[in-house]
C-alpha cells in the first residue's frame, strides 16, 4: 500500500472521487485510511507510550484545548485569527529598530569602554608570603620585618560556617630577600595548566593570582552546571545576597577554570570504567555553538563520566575502551550492536508496545497488548525469581513466539518493533540468562536528565573548552554523589592544586 504525499492530496477533490469506479474508489479510501491512522496515531504519542521527552507533554496538551475550542466555536477562524494576532504582534516587537552594520560576536566588543570597581576593596587578614631558600644557592633565607612587597593581590574566597556561607577578602603580599651570596629572591604566585583555543587573544591559564579564590570559583561554578543558573542571574544572586560584585567575564572564567582543572580527574575515572562489571550508555542531542553534538554518559555504581563529540561510534573509543571486557546496558543505537556482552534496555520496548496497544486496528492493537505483556512479565520474573522452569513455555520462548507473529501483520511498526527485538535477541533476553544485569537503562536516562533541562535552558555550549569544561564538572559532581562524597570541598581543593601545577588527589569513596 502505497503512502500518499502532500503532492498526491493536492490532487484529490470531490470531482476526482466522483470520477472513480467503486473498485479504484476502495483503494484510494484504503491509502487515505492508513494515512489517517498514522497521523492519529502519531498525535496520541507522549512520554509514555514513545522516546518523548516528559517536557514535549506539555506542548501536546495545548494541541489538545485548541482542539476542544475550535469543537466549541464549531470553526477554526477565531483560533487561525488569534494565532496571526499574536504572530504579528511578535512579528512587530522583534523587529530590529536599525540594520546595524553585520552579526556582533559574543562578549565585549573591541574599542568598548571598560567598567571598574568604583570602591575600593577592603581586606579583612593580610598574608605575607616570603622567599624561604636562595634561588641561586639553596640557603635558608631570614625574613626582613622592614622589608616591603614588590607585588600583590585581592582574593575574595567563601567560607563554610555553622550559619551559613561568608565571603571574606584578603589581601597577599609577596616579598622578596637577599642571600648572603649576594642573589635577589622573588617569591611569586604560582601558576599551573594554560588552555589554548585556536583564535583566542588570552588564552585561559589557571594560577593563584586572581580574584576568586578555589571555593568562592567552585560555588559559581555549581550554580551554572549544577543549578543551572545563567551568568547575568549569578552575578545578581552574588551582589543581592553576598555582597560580591563580579562581571559576567569573571564569573565565566571561573566556570571554565573549574572545569579545566576537573578534566584530568575525568581521565583516571575513563582508567576505572574499563575495569567495571556493568556500564550503563546512553545519549542525547546537544549544540556547541549551533552546531549539532551528542552529549554521551556511562555511568557505573560508583563512576559517571560524560563526553561531548559526535554520534559516530568511534566516539565510544572515548568512553569504553578495548580494555573493557564487562557488560554494557544501551538502547537500540546501532553504535551499540557490535558489542557481544550487552544488555537491550526493556523500557524503551515497553513504551513502543504500549502505544501499539491504543492502535486503530484491533488485531494490531491485540499483539502490541500480547508484546507489552510478556515484556513486563520478564522483568516481573527478574524482580520475583519466579522464572518457568519449562524452556518451551518460559517467558523467552512466549516473546519470541510473539515476535515471528508480529512480522507478519502489515502494520509498519509492529513489524519495525518486532524485527528489532529479534535482530537483537540475545541483548534483549541476556538479563533472563544473566540475572545480575539491570532489564532497564534508567541510570543513564536519569543521569542525562540534568544536562536535557540544561540545554533547553542555556541551548549547549559555545566552544570546544566550553564543552570540556561542562563535562568535566558534570562529571566528578555525579561521581561525588555516587560516593557520597562532598563534590564541592573535593573539587574545591582540586582547583587549588591545579592552580598551583600540582597532581590533583583521587576522589575519595566514602566508608
Amino acid at each position: 500500500m502505497n503512502r500518499l504525499s502532500k503532492e498526491d492530496l493536492a490532487q484529490m477533490n470531490r470531482d476526482y472521487f466522483q470520477s472513480l469506479d467503486k473498485q479504484k474508489l476502495v483503494e484510494v479510501a484504503g491509502n487515505l485510511h492508513s494515512l489517517a491512522v498514522e497521523q492519529i496515531e502519531k498525535l496520541e504519542q507522549n512520554s509514555s507510550n514513545s522516546s518523548l521527552p516528559p517536557s514535549s507533554d506539555q506542548f501536546r496538551s495545548t494541541s489538545s484545548s485548541e482542539l476542544e475550542e475550535k469543537q466549541e466555536t464549531g470553526s477554526e477562524t477565531s483560533v487561525s485569527q488569534s494565532k496571526q494576532e499574536k504572530k504579528e504582534v511578535s512579528e512587530e516587537s522583534e523587529k530590529p529598530k536599525s540594520k546595524g552594520f553585520g552579526k556582533k560576536l559574543p562578549g565585549k566588543q573591541k574599542g568598548a569602554k571598560g567598567i571598574w570597581r568604583t570602591t575600593p576593596l577592603v581586606a579583612s587578614e593580610i598574608v605575607a608570603h616570603h622567599p624561604e631558600t636562595c634561588a641561586s644557592c639553596n640557603s635558608l633565607l631570614e625574613i626582613d620585618s622592614d622589608a616591603k612587597p614588590h607585588m600583590g593581590y585581592y582574593v575574595l574566597e567563601l567560607e563554610k560556617l555553622d550559619s551559613g556561607i561568608e565571603v571574606r577578602c584578603t589581601l597577599h603580599h609577596y616579598y622578596q630577600a637577599t642571600c648572603s651570596c649576594g642573589h635577589h629572591t622573588k617569591i611569586k604566585p604560582q601558576f599551573g595548566y594554560v588552555s589554548v583555543v585556536e583564535g583566542r587573544s588570552r588564552d585561559l591559564c589557571l594560577q593563584e593570582y586572581g580574584l576568586v579564590g578555589p571555593m568562592l570559583a567552585t560555588f559559581i561554578a555549581s550554580l551554572a552546571i549544577r543549578y543551572r543558573i545563567s551568568r547575568p542571574k549569578i552575578r545578581e544572586l552574588l551582589d543581592d545576597w553576598v555582597g560580591v560584585s563580579l562581571s559576567v567575564g569573571t564569573i565565566d572564567r571561573c566556570i571554565r577554570e573549574v572545569g579545566i582543572a576537573c578534566s584530568p580527574v575525568v581521565e583516571e575515572l575513563i582508567e576505572e570504567l574499563q575495569s567495571a562489571e556493568i556500564i550503563h550508555l546512553d545519549e542525547t542531542p546537544w549544540y556547541e555553538k549551533g552546531k549539532y553534538r551528542w552529549l554521551w554518559v556511562a555511568i557505573t555504581s560508583t563512576i559517571a563520566v560524560f563526553h561531548i563529540g559526535s554520534r559516530r561510534k568511534e566516539e565510544l573509543l572515548c568512553l569504553i575502551t578495548s580494555a573493557f571486557v564487562g557488560w554494557l546496558v544501551t538502547d537500540g543505537y546501532g553504535a551499540y550492536i557490535n558489542y557481544p556482552k550487552r544488555q537491550h534496555c526493556l523500557a524503551h520496548l515497553i513504551r513502543k508496545a504500549i502505544a501499539l496497544t491504543e492502535a486503530v486496528d484491533r488485531e494490531v492493537a491485540d499483539l502490541g497488548q500480547w508484546l507489552l505483556e510478556e515484556l513486563r512479565e520478564l522483568i516481573h520474573e527478574l524482580a520475583t525469581g519466579d522464572g518457568d522452569k519449562d524452556e518451551t513455555d518460559s517467558n523467552p520462548a512466549r516473546l519470541y513466539r510473539v515476535c515471528r507473529l508480529a512480522t507478519g501483520v502489515e502494520h509498519t511498526k509492529l513489524k519495525a518493533l518486532a524485527k528489532e527485538i529479534l535482530a537483537d535477541w540475545d541483548a534483549v533476553v541476556a538479563c533472563f540468562y544473566h540475572p545480575q544485569l539491570p532489564p532497564t537503562n534508567n541510570e543513564a536516562e536519569r543521569a542525562l536528565r540534568h544536562a536535557v533541562i540544561a540545554r533547553r535552558i542555556s541551548y549547549g555550549t559555545r566552544t570546544s573548552e566550553g564543552s570540556l569544561a561542562y563535562c568535566s564538572v558534570l562529571s566528578v559532581i555525579e561521581t561525588c554523589r555516587l560516593r557520597k562524597v562532598d563534590p564541592w570541598s573535593y573539587i574545591a581543593q582540586v582547583l587549588t592544586q591545579a592552580r598551583r601545577g600540582i597532581k590533583h588527589p583521587p576522589i575519595p569513596v566514602a566508608s
